[in-house]
């Protein structure tokens, strides 16, 4: 096993017990940053150039050693094998010791490991924000590809878990859409709070050294520096903002799984889902059983818990810097791989799911999920509304106790019922007639929704194009 590095220990007569190494050891979690620590070095060692802290033969020295360990750590696990620090940062000083010799020794001139923390994390959580959005735009794309496979076809809406209104199937997508299109948004507030420059902050009160930051920062592609040192070493509020942020795209990817489960049951029926995301019983053999949506649904609840966590962690810290920040990651990496994997999930699922449009038209042709429409079709020959809805209330009640639905009824029984429902009014009992009325902008209206899903796909062509590909 190699020597492990230290930061500190000059002021120290004896070192850490045992216990408190393994205690406080983070390599294990933080070493996925590595990337992220050897590109803020590099940016680190080339202010150290232009302030004159390195000279050109130092300066070459560690880049050349920087640029090693970034190879070497391609393979990670072989590069971790026997490794002793207590973090990622302490390992790569200790490669850059071995490889570039005494020139190693100034590149933490000025740095605190504090600020380097913050850096390395924007510079990490800065490229998985734009793998998410990624992961965002393939399921909208995957939700609007099955809009269009059934692009007439009417399905219950529900309110209370109760059939309410019928719409059609491209309208019910398409609020998933506008939910996560919300997702992207907030991403993309996010990475703007996560994509501003810490270093140069030094522990808190800011570096003794006079480096260009806003040089730094041109060459890390951050759009601003930090403006205040105490602030960076205390703060974790762009953390909390991602897992914000994540919870959201997970809640909606609950309600979505939530929905499915219940729509692709034999009480719904009304929907089938893949082979390839379903599983069986070992004991019941007719089972097909939602199993992907239901892991969806249940990692919400990690995701949710990766925020509650961190926020009780920061809510009575003093500032700045405290060791209980260090409990920010596991959190953090957890939610970012559980989005990202649950939206690859959910993108499958929705690229294997089947509609049964003729099970669920039935089911809203039953309902009377057209009573709202005979009510305003009522209102719009001049019948006050309140009188038109109770009106109809007593033709679903009547309906209700002869076992009667509403395709039951000729124009002529609807007549003989109240005068006020007049004869070529009955074709409000089909749910199709009642969508046409429903043209206004956000609604279910054949032309209403045709224009949404033609700007929604405008949308996610400009999303796609707003996000680097790293």
């Amino acid at each position: 096993m190699s020597e492990p590095v230290k930061l500190w220990g000059g002021r120290f007569a004896e070192g850490p017990s045992q216990m408190f190494e393994r205690y406080s050891r983070s390599l294990h979690f933080d070493s996925r940053l590595i990337a992220a620590d050897i590109r803020g070095s590099k940016a680190f060692a080339n202010a150290l150039l232009r302030v004159g802290i390195l000279n050109d033969d130092e300066h070459r020295e560690i880049f050349a050693a920087l640029q090693r360990i970034d190879a070497e750590s391609a393979d990670l696990p072989t590069l971790l094998e026997g490794a002793a620090e207590e973090d990622v940062h302490t390992l790569v000083i200790r490669k850059l010791h071995e490889y570039a010799g005494k020139a190693a020794a100034k590149i933490h001139t000025g740095r605190s490991r504090n600020e380097q923390v913050s850096l390395d994390v924007r510079l990490w959580l800065r490229e998985e924000i734009d793998h998410t959005r990624h992961g965002i735009c393939d399921l909208l794309e995957a939700l609007l590809a099955l809009a269009d496979r059934y692009p007439d076809a009417v399905v219950p809406g529900y309110t209370h878990l109760r059939r309410a209104q019928a719409v059609l199937w491209p309208h019910y997508l398409l609020a998933y859409c506008d939910m996560f299109r919300r997702d992207w948004q907030r991403l993309t507030e996010v990475r703007t709070r996560v994509n501003v420059l810490p270093l140069g902050s030094g522990a808190l009160a800011g570096s003794g050294f006079p480096v260009d930051r806003q040089q730094i920062a041109e060459e890390l592609e951050f759009e601003a520096i930090t403006t205040n040192s105490m602030d960076v070493s205390a703060d974790r509020d762009f953390v909390m903002d991602y897992l914000h942020a994540a919870g959201m795209i997970a809640l909606h990817l609950s309600r979505l799984a939530e929905d499915w489960i219940l729509y692709s049951s034999d009480e719904f029926g009304w929907l089938d889902l893949s082979d390839a995301v379903t599983s069986g019983s070992s004991l019941m053999p007719q089972k097909k059983n939602p199993d992907s949506l239901e892991l969806i649904r249940g990692k919400c609840g990690r995701v949710h818990g990766s925020y509650a966590s961190l926020f009780v962690t920061m809510k009575g810290l003093p500032l700045t810097y405290n060791r209980d920040m260090q409990e920010d990651k596991e959190p953090l990496f957890d939610a970012v791989d559980t989005v990202r994997q649950s939206l690859a999930m959910a993108t499958e699922v929705a690229k294997g799911a089947t509609l049964r449009p003729e099970i669920a038209e039935l089911a809203a042709e039953e309902g009377w999920l057209v009573a709202t429409d005979l009510a305003e079709a009522l209102a719009r020959e001049g019948y006050p509304f309140h009188a038109a809805h109770q009106l109809v209330g007593r033709l679903v009640l009547e309906s209700v106790k002869s076992g009667k639905k509403p395709k039951d009824w000729t124009p002529q029984e609807l007549a003989a019922f109240d005068p006020a429902i007049k004869e070529d009014l009955a074709r409000y009992l089909q749910p199709r007639e009642g969508m046409k009325t429903r043209e206004a902008p956000g609604g279910t209206g054949p032309g209403a929704v045709s224009k949404a899903l033609a700007a929604t796909k405008s949308a996610l062509e400009q999303m796609r194009n707003q996000t680097p590909v790293w």
